[in-house]
């Protein structure tokens, strides 16, 4: 079904790209009402517009806060053009019909970049737009809704195609797209209020996203999948390679996390399915990354380097050994890209700009969505407690602090060896964390020289000593591990026994 457009209302805060469309609807004789902003810059640009405070015959009040807030424009909007009843209601009224509506709001995200100032944040939450597009949305058998300065041109060429016209699939498609918009544009505010009011689990929780990239498919090639961000872009930017995968977003993300949460500027962490399997924090970015790779080089094969510094020539060649997925850095210079590069497929990501700066995890299930607080918290000696007689050296502390970082990071149960600020052994995903300590124990015997500098963390208690004497047979020195254990006394026990440093956690760090 067509429906002629006689008369559009347009009032939009992004003014760009409206003389083409301004042109068209001219050529087609559409008659154009507008106000404020808008309505000067149509006059500036030397097209016809009847301003809306002449069309309803009511002025502009409350600072500009009530204009299109009136029945006479929304009557035009929502009437049901084959309704007797409501053409009667029009006629009664000397109303008239409003076939096109163009509005886009208020920049309410912008000027929460821009300012924290909440008065000026409260003026820009638009209201008469949102209702107008609502409005039209809901009256899409009748009505045209457009939403953004993008949807221009389709609307040029539909109304080429139809003779000033619009077609009922043309409408529909942009009427789900509107409400849409309303409803993001809610969401923003909403949680900005929720955020305001520090109300981390409202009663009714709205999330809102931007879609990023729809992706070749999910975990496997028959499921389908597509990334969104509560932003504009991932704050990640690919410089080369081939398309990202469920599965590349998933490994960098976790790559990333593990990254910005080491010492700024310092540190290389290979990960390979979402789970770390090198980490080191040495300061010499080579070493950095020829120690992270010692602690597992067979599962490193296929995975993800994600440097916490700038790539260097030297370093890429070295790179360039092993078969990578994806290779993340706070940059690449000239000749880093230049040796890269020459492999096709290999993802190259500037994760400069990243920052874990999300406050909550989403996990869904079906039509259950589990929010919670993340762990991103930097660790200091504050945050744990010296339980055995014999005392921690600087380097050791600092080691343990090391491993117990990386430690929250695996998937649990989870056992993390480190010596240097490199681990040297990970255990990860057990359900035993029994299991989890012989995992990390064979991978440090099997790629690692052993030293007489070796700690151990958990991401959890030992619910038995069995853990923690596996580690201390295997050469470890010292031990971190959360408290709150029936069997704490027995572990720290065990510790002085053997003249094993022991430090508690005063917290439990699982990820599943």
């Amino acid at each position: 079904m067509k429906n002629k457009i006689k008369t559009a209302l347009i009032s939009v805060s992004d003014k760009k790209k409206l003389k083409p469309l301004l042109n068209v609807l001219k050529k087609n004789k559409i008659k154009i009402i507008s106000s404020g902003g808008t309505y000067k810059e149509i006059k500036k640009l030397k097209f016809k517009c009847l301003e809306v405070s002449k069309f309803t015959n009511s002025p502009e009040i409350l600072e500009g806060r009530v204009k299109t807030l009136h029945p006479k424009i929304h009557a035009g909007i929502l009437n049901k053009r084959e309704n007797k009843s409501h053409l009667k209601d029009l006629k009664d009224n000397d109303f008239e019909n409003i076939d096109l509506v163009i509005v886009n709001f208020y920049p309410f995200e912008d000027t929460l970049k821009k300012t924290k100032n909440h008065k000026k944040i409260i003026e820009n939450i638009d209201v008469g737009g949102p209702t107008m597009v609502r409005s039209a949305a809901k009256n899409y058998k009748d009505v045209t809704v457009i939403t953004s300065s993008d949807q221009y041109e389709d609307l040029i060429q539909e109304l080429k195609k139809f003779k000033g016209s619009t077609s009922l699939n043309f409408r529909e498609k942009l009427s789900r797209i509107a409400f849409a918009e309303t409803a993001y544009y809610d969401s923003v505010i909403s949680s900005y209020f929720n955020k305001k009011t520090n109300t981390n689990f409202p009663r009714k929780k709205i999330i809102h996203g931007n879609l990023i990239e729809q992706l070749r498919y999910g975990e496997n090639p028959h499921q389908q999948s597509a990334i969104y961000s509560n932003s504009l872009n991932t704050n990640l930017k690919q410089i080369h390679g081939k398309q990202l995968s469920y599965n590349n977003y998933n490994d960098i993300f976790s790559a990333l996390t593990i990254s910005k949460s080491l010492p700024k500027g310092k540190g290389t962490v290979i990960v390979k399915h979402a789970n770390p399997c090198g980490v080191s924090a040495k300061n010499n970015y080579l070493e950095s990354y020829k120690s992270a790779l010692s602690c597992d080089p067979v599962s490193a094969f296929g995975g993800i380097v994600s440097c916490n510094f700038k790539i260097t020539g030297n370093l890429a060649v070295e790179l360039n050994k092993l078969f990578l997925e994806v290779i993340i850095a706070n940059g690449f210079d000239s000749n880093a890209i230049k040796t890269l590069k020459a492999k096709k497929n290999l993802r190259l990501i500037d994760g400069t700009n990243f920052t874990s700066e999300e406050i909550h995890k989403f996990v869904s299930f079906n039509q259950s969505i589990m929010i919670q607080s993340e762990d991103l918290s930097l660790f200091s000696k504050n945050n744990f407690k010296i339980v055995s007689k014999r005392k921690p050296t600087s380097k050791q502390l600092k080691d343990l602090i090391f491993a117990f970082n990386v430690c929250r990071y695996v998937k649990s149960n989870a056992i993390v060896l480190a010596s240097n600020e490199t681990t040297v052994g990970i255990g990860s995903g057990q359900p035993s964390r029994l299991d989890s300590c012989q995992i990390a124990i064979n991978k440090m015997k099997k790629f690692n020289l052993q030293n007489d500098n070796l700690v151990a963390a958990s991401d959890a208690f030992f619910p038995f000593v069995d853990g923690i004497e596996k580690l201390v047979q295997s050469g470890i020195k010292a031990v971190v591990q959360p408290s709150g254990s029936l069997r704490d006394k027995e572990i720290i026990k065990f510790a002085n026994e053997t003249g094993t440093v022991l430090l508690f956690s005063k917290t439990r760090h699982f990820r599943h």
